[in-house]
């Protein structure tokens, strides 16, 4: 058969190179800025300008660092593949069967495959599918890559066992190069409520391996691996990224080799023994999301950012203002306390009501109930009808909270079928917050839970939304005496995938512990995200910003807690608390049936401010200032036509300096001019005292002095913010101007 020798991408600004011209798997020559259109003889050009030289003390022939690296090709880096049959079968050495090139364009049709070197441009997104065998180990493998048409490039590799007896499947990891001009990394780590803190340091030699062994995404997962040139940041410099897409064990990987390779990867963390490929079985690896941006950090989101808005499952209705239940009850259901709250949501401009944990049997506290999934008709005697009917009637959707992959040993359904439990053999693993996983790869477990959830589903008329919670690590998570993470995994997606076709139009939260499962392939069957359970809005603002790396605003939940934060104890007032929770999928969480009516007022004026601004914040371009000084935290949405933008400017502490550098508006059209001034419509007991008062920015100027000089704003207190808008006006138009303000101004502050 005849194969395409070079082969060249081109989506939006980015490009792909890979070199087919050798028996074995393919090179991938570039992966990064958009070369142009290379004329056919160019490419071979360009491939044999990057071979790698033969050195003195190494192999007689180039290392070759393919799609998959394989020892047989000189590579002594991790592997892409490892795994064993009985001991034998333990290295590859793929060779190319075929390879099909095609192109989803909406219009002008397929590519596909052809003998010339190809150089493939459209607006949809380029398709290679690269099939190999190695029959002498009985394997082959298919890779299956896609350049969509914002520049966001994903790899999976599918394995399937050709032999005649099992293969034990170790790892199976795509790899990407990256040029020797990165030089730094950055990661992110975190725990509960302070998920999503970045880590930055030199790029060494070695392997820079981050492993999540928590049987779900984790607190501490690095939402992007990122490498970089020097210095780096938000708005400046070359950088690439990967994801694995993936909400069980994962590992994401930076390497960088004294021979001169350098990769970022990604996969499924395997087990021993968990895969086992029999005979004419296939695994497939998770998705491996890879990002190239010469315009920094905002650049990679931005691709990040448009791929999601695009996909058939994005939401596509404005996102609801939510106020859940737990900070303002937490176990204590009571029908009147409840149709109060819901009376005073619906007066602040609330349009979901979701009632959280303690609604089921048993559950008056969060060491008993879990596993049973019915009504509890000692708190709920007529039922959650009442509720709901109560919730709808001020035009709000109801919500539901559940936890269904968890079951407490103080339950019925743990009493009668405790082997439906992960488990190693002979014990259970370690409680944590008194509860075990259910097992779902066991038909029987899985039937019944997704019969009782359908059940309260169908048994009530409204239930419109669920906080899909998952409480705890799974450890020693074993099925039927094998690893079960993987199956568990799975299972899951399968569970969220039927409930939803048996509800079409249910939107369902991922929520566990918070932010430990955040990741792109739980978002192809779930809505949004729940960042943190910390509602501190000071902690917020980076969990926010970092995990805003990976996912646009509008899938991220960002609620309005109380004054006093349950999890730190902080003390903020409402303006600060609600200018954080401002960019995101906003909401609350707090009793608000117990606040005063002037706080009640001040509140409804934030959520209008949201609603008014919510098209912009859900749809435009997300940027963050990179502010010399670290007490001066601003970032902003701008519209993509860049006719108007909101900026938030927080300081986090006291400064060094007594007064803090300009902070410059990015993103917005260097060639318009804006008018700037504070945002609108916010009461006066959330506006801001200054430190020196008497001025808050009201200025017309163009867009390149905004974003290269920038304004030179108040010198804020610690834990406060300003809200500035920005629209275009005619070039005509004079400056705008106002009289000098009080000590209050058009921003949020703090107390305590």
């Amino acid at each position: 058969m005849t194969i395409p020798t070079v082969i060249h991408l081109r989506r939006a600004r980015t490009s792909l190179v890979l070199d087919a011209r050798g028996p074995g798997l393919p090179r991938v020559v570039h992966w990064g800025a958009d070369l142009g259109p290379l004329p056919a003889e160019d490419l071979p050009a360009l491939v044999d300008a990057t071979v790698p030289p033969v050195v003195p003390s190494s192999f007689d022939a180039p290392t070759v660092l393919s799609l998959l690296p394989e020892a047989s090709a000189g590579w002594s880096g991790r592997p892409g593949l490892a795994g064993h049959r009985n001991g034998r079968d333990w290295s590859t050495a793929f060779r190319l069967d075929h390879l099909d090139v095609s192109d989803d364009a909406p219009t002008g049709g397929a590519v596909g495959a052809s003998t010339e070197d190809g150089d493939h441009d459209g607006p949809g997104p380029a398709r290679v599918t690269v099939r190999a065998s190695d029959p002498g180990a009985g394997l082959s493998l298919t890779i299956e890559i896609a350049l969509d048409a914002y520049g966001l490039l994903t790899v999976r590799h599918r394995l399937r066992n050709d032999g005649d007896a099992p293969y034990e499947l170790r790892e199976l990891t795509p790899v990407l190069p990256v040029p020797a001009v990165a030089t730094e990394l950055l990661d992110l780590t975190g725990r509960w409520c302070r998920e999503r803190a970045p880590q930055r340091h030199p790029w060494p030699m070695g392997a820079w391996v981050r492993e999540g062994r928590h049987g779900r995404t984790g607190h501490d997962a690095t939402l992007l691996l990122v490498a970089g040139t020097a210095g780096f940041g938000f708005g400046h410099g070359e950088v690439w990224a990967v994801h694995t897409a993936w909400s069980g064990d994962h590992v994401t990987a930076a390497e960088r080799r004294p021979t001169g390779e350098s990769t970022l990867g990604g996969g499924e963390l395997l087990t021993p023994g968990e895969i086992v490929l029999a005979p004419g079985q296939e695994y497939a690896t998770p998705l491996l999301h890879a990002v190239h941006s010469t315009v920094g950090l905002d650049g990679l989101s931005d691709v990040l950012h448009t791929h999601l808005r695009a996909r058939p499952e994005h939401p596509r209705t404005p996102r609801p203002v939510t106020l859940n239940v737990w900070e303002a009850v937490y176990f204590d259901h009571d029908l009147d306390r409840l149709t109060s709250l819901a009376d005073r949501a619906a007066e602040v401009g609330v349009e979901r009501f979701v009632l959280d944990d303690g609604w089921f049997r048993g559950r008056r506290h969060d060491r008993a109930g879990l596993g049973d999934w019915w009504v509890d008709d000692d708190v709920w005697p007529d039922g959650l009808q009442p509720l709901i009917d109560h919730v709808r009637k001020h035009g709000m959707q109801f919500g539901l909270w559940v936890e269904p992959e968890m079951v407490n040993p103080d339950s019925d359904l743990f009493r009668a079928h405790p082997d439906w439990v992960l488990q190693a053999p002979g014990r259970l693993p370690p409680e944590w917050r008194h509860q075990q996983v259910l097992d779902l790869a066991h038909s029987e477990a899985y039937e019944h839970l997704l019969g009782r959830l359908d059940a309260v589903l169908t048994a009530h008329d409204g239930i419109a939304y669920l906080k899909w919670d998952h409480n705890r690590d799974l450890a020693e998570a074993g099925h039927r005496g094998r690893p079960g993470v993987h199956a568990q995994t799975l299972a899951v997606y399968r569970l969220l995938d039927e409930l939803r076709a048996r509800h079409p139009g249910l939107e369902i939260e991922s929520c566990s512990s918070g932010g430990a499962r955040v990741d792109l392939e739980i978002l192809r069957r779930t809505d949004r995200v729940w960042a943190s359970d910390c509602n501190d809005a000071l902690e917020r603002l980076a969990i926010q910003r970092w995990t805003g790396l990976l996912l646009p605003p509008e899938l991220v939940g960002t609620h309005i807690g109380p004054d006093r934060s349950h999890t730190t104890h902080r003390v903020h007032d409402l303006g600060f608390r609600a200018a954080t929770a401002l960019f995101g999928h906003t909401g609350i969480e707090w009793d608000i049936s117990a606040i005063s009516a002037s706080e009640r007022a001040e509140l409804a004026a934030w959520v209008a401010l949201h609603k008014r601004l919510r098209p912009l914040l859900h749809a435009g371009r997300v940027v963050r200032v990179d502010h010399p000084d670290p007490a001066v935290q601003a970032h902003g949405v701008v519209a993509h036509d860049g006719s108007r933008a909101v900026y938030a400017v927080s300081r986090l502490t006291t400064s060094v300096a007594q007064v803090p550098g300009a902070v410059r508006l990015p993103g917005l059209d260097p060639h318009r001019r804006y008018a700037v001034r504070p945002a609108a419509g916010v009461p006066e007991p959330a506006m801001l005292q200054l430190t020196e008062p008497g001025w808050l920015p009201s200025v017309t100027l163009s867009g390149a002095a905004l974003g290269t000089v920038g304004l030179q704003l108040p010198a804020l207190h610690p834990e406060q913010a300003l809200l500035l808008e920005v629209t275009t006006v005619d070039r005509e138009s004079p400056q705008l101007s106002c009289p000098p303000m009080s000590r209050t101004g058009a921003a949020a502050s703090t107390r305590g």
